[in-house]
């Protein structure tokens, strides 16, 4: 059944029209016209739909449109600007992580949602936090060091990481985890 739906994406309140089980992804994608996100496997496995949830790394290919709420939404289109790259957008290009560029938009996103919780990771949380996230082309090497770059980089300048993402919520997370549907459906709004 259709209804409509206010959402807070990327800082802006968009109105949709759609069955509130259609997958965020799908909203996104076709009615908003970002294309950050992107669609891998459709089943939450391969990490290219990810996107931030009050600051949180989820899989938008399986949360469905009635779970989110009035929760803020951040895709890697609100990250920054041209003129003003998120420091994870910025260490990515510096070290040239990117071949095809469609595990991008996750392996970013997973790396921002990390920053927030734990401003000074290791090397372990770092493989942990990208260890869901499937890069075809191999430039595993790249990444990690694009992820590392990025924690020197949030560290100075703006501090990073603040576009989107909500410091109650990092201060009352306990783990790196994504959130299921039912948790997201189930959590206050």
């Amino acid at each position: 059944m259709t209804a409509s739906f206010s959402l807070d994406v990327n800082g802006s309140t968009h109105i949709v029209e759609a069955d509130a089980k259609t997958p965020l992804l799908y909203i996104l994608r076709n009615d908003l016209e970002l294309n950050g996100p992107k669609f891998g496997c459709g089943l939450g496995e391969c990490g290219a739909c990810a996107v931030l949830i009050d600051g949180r790394a989820v899989r938008s290919c399986t949360i469905p449109l009635g779970a989110v709420g009035r929760r803020s939404v951040t895709t890697l289109e609100g990250l920054g600007s041209e003129e003003q790259l998120h420091p994870v957008q910025r260490a990515f290009i510096e070290e040239a992580a990117a071949q095809c560029g469609y595990c991008l938009n996750g392996m970013v996103i997973a790396v921002v949602a990390l920053i927030g919780r734990n401003p000074e990771p290791h090397e372990d949380d770092i493989r942990d936090a990208l260890r869901h996230h499937l890069c075809r082309c191999g430039t595993h090497v790249e990444i990690l060091a694009a992820a590392r770059k990025a924690v020197v980089l949030s560290r100075s300048g703006n501090g990073g990481c603040d576009a989107g993402v909500k410091a109650a919520y990092f201060q009352k997370a306990d783990s790196g985890s994504e959130p299921s549907s039912s948790e997201l459906s189930e959590a206050p709004q």
